[in-house]
């Protein structure tokens, strides 16, 4: 049996997490790498994660059983029109984009809708680039597929178990559907955080109360908006149908609430946030979407020196990393004065055992 062969075209935070979830699952498996940014390739070596690193996309590709398309959306095009030249005949070309119809029109047009899976893992994080990227990124989180119609059935079943070995979820869709569900549970969720941060921007006063004091709440749906300007401006410019059609019916929707705060009316005002709560309740805490699950909780504290670095100590001495911890200044929506965040629910449920089983009082665990 020939040694499986890999290629990434991209080795930033997704691209890296992917080779290092394949590197750790399947050691015997070769894999090359192309990126813009030489001090990444250099670590991924460095690492034993990338077998053989390149200066240019060329005939190395041509031997690989998968090329991963990992650079940002706007160098995909070019990136595509140059690897078309080295695809090997049983090569499968995929990609990691979170939206899905804008690159497979492109295929289509390059003529290499036989070879093309779309893809999309629906995971990530607040940092970005191959420094922050990790295996378990991938872990239990769904990774949305987008095969052709023209993929042999055989292919994409091969592609779905290599999927599996990432220790990820294959999730068959088509790219319309890929781009509407995203567009309403991601996308759209963006937006409105941003328009939210610069309504409160613009409303605040000159002494900047509202920023002060936000926190609990507000802190918690807004906190997507740290993510990369560029990014969700590509994303807009390339789902435009969907998200616009998802924030005429928000605005409708908010159109409806105001009138219901307007009149007054009870019934309706509770139905409304007992609506949400019940349907919010049902999502599951796996962390599969596209939103990165944060892994954190508060606890009370006294006001005494040394009481954060007491606790920071204590999970050290349990081999418990830390990820952020602060103070909670508002606890309007959230109790406890310390907000302790980890990096992986396993962490989160230690620490919080190893505190309570040492006199405090947790709250919030990860929901």
């Amino acid at each position: 049996m020939s040694t499986l062969t890999c290629g990434f075209i991209g080795l930033g935070l997704i691209g890296g997490s992917i080779a290092k979830a394949l590197r750790a699952n399947i050691p015997s498996i070769h894999m090359i790498a192309y990126d813009v940014n030489p001090e990444a390739l250099s670590m991924a070596k460095e690492e034993g994660v990338i077998d053989e690193i390149l200066n240019t996309i060329d005939t190395h590709f041509t031997g690989c059983d998968y090329i991963f398309l990992c650079a940002p959306v706007a160098h995909n095009d070019t990136n595509l029109l140059e690897v078309k030249k080295y695809l090997g005949p049983d090569t499968i070309l995929t990609d990691v984009g979170s939206v899905k119809t804008d690159i497979h029109t492109h295929i289509a047009e390059a003529g290499l809708n036989k070879c093309f899976i779309g893809g999309h893992p629906m995971a990530g994080s607040e940092r970005f680039g191959y420094r922050n990227s990790k295996a378990g990124l991938l872990e239990n989180a769904y990774y949305i597929l987008t095969p052709t119609d023209e993929v042999p059935a055989e292919k994409v079943t091969a592609f779905q178990m290599l999927i599996k070995n990432m220790g990820a979820i294959p999730l068959i869709l088509t790219c319309a559907q890929h781009d509407y569900v995203t567009g309403a549970i991601s996308h759209l969720p963006h937006v409105i955080s941003a328009a939210l941060v610069n309504l409160v921007k613009d409303s605040d006063s000159k002494e900047g109360i509202m920023k002060l004091i936000a926190a609990g709440g507000f802190k918690d749906i807004t906190r997507i908006s740290s993510s990369s300007p560029t990014m969700w401006q590509q994303i807009c410019l390339t789902n435009t149908e969907n998200i616009l059609t998802l924030l005429d019916k928000y605005i409708a929707a908010l159109g409806e609430i105001r009138n219901t705060i307007s009149t007054k009316e009870p019934e309706q005002l509770y139905d409304f946030f007992d609506s949400a709560r019940e349907y919010r309740e049902s999502f599951t805490n796996a962390s599969s979407g596209p939103i990165k699950v944060q892994y954190a909780f508060t606890i009370d504290i006294g006001d005494k020196p040394g009481a954060i670095a007491a606790i920071a100590s204590l999970l050290a001495m349990h081999d418990v990393s830390i990820k952020n911890i602060g103070i909670n200044h508002n606890r309007e929506f959230a109790e406890g004065a310390l907000r302790i965040e980890f990096d992986k629910e396993e962490a989160l449920t230690n620490a919080a055992d190893i505190l309570t089983k040492h006199g405090y009082t947790v709250y919030q665990k990860n929901k």
